[in-house]
């Protein structure tokens, strides 16, 4: 399978989505999947989506606008609060790529 692109936004695009994808890139690798991130702000994200075919976003800042790829909260997942029910999204998200949705 190809590696999944996941563009990841916090408040400056750095400290915070950094730390969501290497988790992310950690975790997913785990059950065996390659994982390509970006972190971007907010205000960088249409012009990352513009730029790249990422498959979803994963965000700890809010961020507005009608994405044509999903958008998962990711404060859970950076806190560890709610962590498994990110990753539940994000694998939900991925399997429906394989399966071509």
């Amino acid at each position: 399978m190809r590696p999944i692109r996941i563009l990841s936004v916090c408040g400056s695009g750095t400290v915070s989505s950094a730390m969501v994808s290497g988790k992310l890139k950690e975790r997913l690798a785990e059950v065996g999947y390659e994982i390509i991130t970006v972190e971007v702000n907010p205000g960088g994200v249409e012009s990352a989506l513009l730029a790249g075919n990422y498959d979803f976003i994963a965000h700890t800042s809010p961020i507005s606008g009608d994405f044509a790829i999903p958008a998962i909260n990711a404060v859970g997942f950076l806190t560890g609060f709610g962590e498994e029910e990110f990753l539940e999204q994000a694998l939900g998200v991925i399997k429906g790529l394989e399966a071509g949705v």
